[in-house]
């Protein structure tokens, strides 16, 4: 789960992590209350920030600094309700609703700090590199030898001479190496605590008066370990998500929506991403990742294909079920069941192997529905494709 950058920072402050003054604003009027506070507490400008769950906010124009409460409380009028569209946003881009006032600061230095899952090691890994204010794919990519990595070993956690060493290798200064210390040491304190999946800094800067402040900052949760955390789940803005994953996420359905034109229906994640690989090759294009589960019922059967058909582009769908867990002729019914009650037009391409799999079958063939059975993954793909209007 994302969460927004004024969200993201209120976690860290908690845990002693420095961040710059400021207030979220959602119109003209909160702007230019929180800017004004903000002058009058000695700030020498502020930053106006669109808050969007998106990167390349700058680039984008949704980054301004303003001289004075009156230019920010213009910039604010300007940005609320203006469609950012970023590198990460797509051209559709995404309407901004809130804004983050906060004060600047007189940077002396920009560098980058960020905590990932190492899935390859299990283990956390503490990255930071002196190329702060950059993307750090671009980074990565130009030089992979700019990213510091340091690796957490779970049972003992994150420790203060790991801190160190990350700050020596950045370079700072020696006025500035025991306040990075304890900045980095707060910063794995709340990810461990949050059970997140992604902390990243971007720019972790120092200051001409010998501070140390997270500039920006980017938090994204486990969905797995929410469980834990009843008030970051409340944190959840659902206006930054796709409307047709939001609606599959109430009936436990894992959605993602893609550009293709070829819906999939299948059960399990592994099978899933085998089928839209196959889709690939065959020539056609995913419209969305779609996995049932493994005890998909008739109701989740109908509410899957009530998401596909929201879904404008798809223009035939294709059911990929292996029936382990789930039979696969009360899965068949399920479809039968589900294709009836939604009057779903489109050709339907089935690929069904379990158990039962005769039986299931012969409900689809005997349902008067237009189904087309497939025998392999490659049949149904090449079928489905064809169905949609052939390789794009």
């Amino acid at each position: 789960m994302k969460i927004h950058e004024y969200q993201a920072k209120a976690i860290l402050s908690k845990y002693g992590v420095a961040v710059p003054r400021g207030e979220m604003a959602a119109s003209r009027e909160e702007a230019e209350r929180v800017a004004n506070d903000l002058f009058r507490a000695g700030a020498s400008g502020v930053v106006v920030k669109a808050q969007i769950h998106a990167g390349g906010r700058g680039k984008g124009g949704g980054v301004k600094i303003a001289k004075s409460v009156e230019e920010a409380s213009q910039l604010a009028e300007k940005m609320l309700g203006m469609q950012l569209v970023t590198h990460q946003t797509g051209p559709e881009g995404k309407k901004v609703q809130r804004l983050l006032i906060e004060e600047t600061l007189p940077i002396a230095s920009e560098l980058y700090l960020g905590i990932v899952l190492d899935r390859t090691v299990s283990r956390p890994c503490f990255m930071a590199s002196s190329a702060g204010g950059m993307e750090i794919e671009e980074v990565a990519a130009k030089d992979p030898n700019a990213i510091i990595k340091e690796y957490v070993d779970p049972a003992i956690g994150f420790q203060p001479f790991q801190a160190r060493k990350l700050a020596f290798k950045l370079g700072l200064k020696p006025e500035f190496i025991n306040p990075a210390v304890k900045f980095m040491m707060a910063l794995y304190r709340a990810y461990e605590d949050t059970d997140s999946s992604l902390f990243e800094i971007n720019p972790f800067i120092t200051t001409t008066d010998g501070r140390v402040f997270a500039l920006d900052a980017k938090v994204n949760f486990d969905d797995n370990a929410l469980f834990r955390h009843p008030d970051l789940k409340d944190l959840r803005d659902i206006t930054e998500e796709d409307a047709l994953e939001v609606e599959a996420s109430k009936y436990n359905l894992n959605y993602i929506k893609l550009d293709g034109n070829v819906g999939c229906m299948v059960n399990g994640a592994g099978l899933a991403m085998a089928t839209m690989d196959i889709i690939k090759f065959a020539g056609g294009m995913p419209a969305n990742f779609l996995d049932v589960g493994g005890g998909a019922n008739s109701e989740q059967v109908t509410h899957a294909f009530e998401i596909l058909l929201m879904d404008k582009n798809v223009k035939a769908v294709l059911i990929n079920i292996f029936g382990g867990i789930l039979r696969v002729d009360t899965l068949a019914q399920g479809v039968v069941d589900a294709a009836k009650k939604t009057n779903i037009q489109l050709p339907i391409v089935l690929r069904l192997e379990g158990t039962n799999v005769e039986q299931g079958r012969e409900i689809l063939a005997k349902s008067g529905l237009n189904f087309t059975v497939a025998e392999t993954m490659k049949d149904a793909a090449e079928k489905v494709v064809a169905a949609a209007g052939g390789k794009r």
